[in-house]
């Protein structure tokens, strides 16, 4: 059987992370990269000892088994639905989106088609995530607590609201989506921002941010987001439980409970590729553990636009839970203001 031949949409550096780690698969073929940066997806293809092709289009012509789309929070969109219109498995970086509309649409699309899809959660791949569940598998969760905090990635789009989404919807999702994996799915969010943008040339996000979250489970939660350091310092949660509490970041599990603190350790890098491996493996129809499908990344970035709304209008967010439901923003009877969904 020949090995999966795989094309890459964008040349950035999470596309190299994915090219690197493909690369390392012995039934894995790079047919080939595009990107808007035609010297950059040159220089990864050459890389790689593929080819570079002009145009997602003639990508999708040479007959890729799956395509990888790996492109900033505001490229999405066309570049899914040209390969969802092919028919080709697609696996694709968080967030899926800078807005919901798109997200939306792209999951209908999606559904429509069956189409065999991935995200980028790897998070969900850490052996310490599991552990964290089978802990709390018989005692419910009463509080969660999680935070990014770090610094002003050096890409000149992320500071910009309409392009990234800004931190909460741009860093900290891997966070709010490891939240509803151990607590469930959040009913309600209120949120604020400080309304002061990074000292970066044509900032317009919110340097803090932090929001209280309602689960439907009756647990609370806090999350917060910053990027106002000069460095990653924090990027995990706290969860609460009768006895218990646990510290879970990209490193590792901290459990405490009444047989006093344990650590366990975690690969970060060895989830990068088991994220990849096991959606290759999809692809071949030699397993079936992609995680996170389109349809479930679209919840956690439902969740995640919901924060950032309501910091930006200071309202409360609510967030249904059904499969097909958006975020709505509650507006008094009496205030005839519009809101979009």
């Amino acid at each position: 059987m020949r090995g999966c031949r795989v094309g890459l949409v964008g040349a950035g550096g999470v596309a190299q992370r994915h090219a690197r780690v493909l690369a390392g698969f012995d039934d894995v073929e790079l047919l080939g990269v595009t990107d808007v940066a035609r010297d950059a997806a040159t220089r990864l293809a050459d890389a790689h000892g593929a080819r570079t092709f002009p145009d997602v289009g003639e990508l999708l012509a040479a007959g890729p088994d799956a395509v990888y789309v790996c492109v900033p929070p505001f490229a999405h969109g066309s570049v899914e639905e040209a390969v969802i219109a092919a028919g080709v498995p697609m696996f694709v970086e968080k967030p899926v989106a800078v807005d919901l509309d798109t997200a939306e649409r792209i999951a209908d699309l999606v559904a429509r088609r069956g189409l065999l899809t991935g995200v980028g959660h790897h998070w969900r791949y850490l052996h310490v995530v599991q552990r964290a569940r089978e802990l709390l598998a018989d005692r419910p969760v009463r509080m969660v607590g999680g935070a990014w905090l770090d610094r002003v990635p050096p890409v000149a789009w992320w500071a910009r609201r309409d392009r990234s989404g800004g931190p909460v919807v741009e860093q900290a999702a891997h966070v709010l989506d490891l939240m509803r994996v151990l607590a469930g799915e959040v009913t309600e969010v209120t949120a604020y921002g400080d309304a002061a943008p990074p000292p970066v040339d044509d900032a317009d996000i919110d340097s803090v941010t932090t929001a209280a979250l309602r689960f439907a489970s009756g647990a609370v939660g806090t999350v917060s987001a910053a990027c106002v350091l000069g460095w990653k310092h924090r990027a995990g949660l706290e969860v609460l439980a009768d006895g218990l509490a646990l510290s879970l970041t990209e490193d590792g599990l901290t459990v405490r409970d009444a047989d006093g603190e344990r650590h366990l350790p975690a690969s970060p890098d060895g989830a990068r590729v088991a994220v990849d491996r096991a959606f290759v493996d999809a692809v071949r129809g030699a397993g079936d553990d992609v995680r996170v499908p389109y349809a479930e990344a679209l919840r956690t970035q439902r969740l995640a636009l919901a924060i950032a709304e309501s910091a930006r209008t200071g309202r409360p967010v609510s967030l249904p839970t059904g499969p097909a439901a958006a975020p709505r923003v509650p507006v008094p009877a009496t205030t005839p203001v519009g809101v979009d969904a």
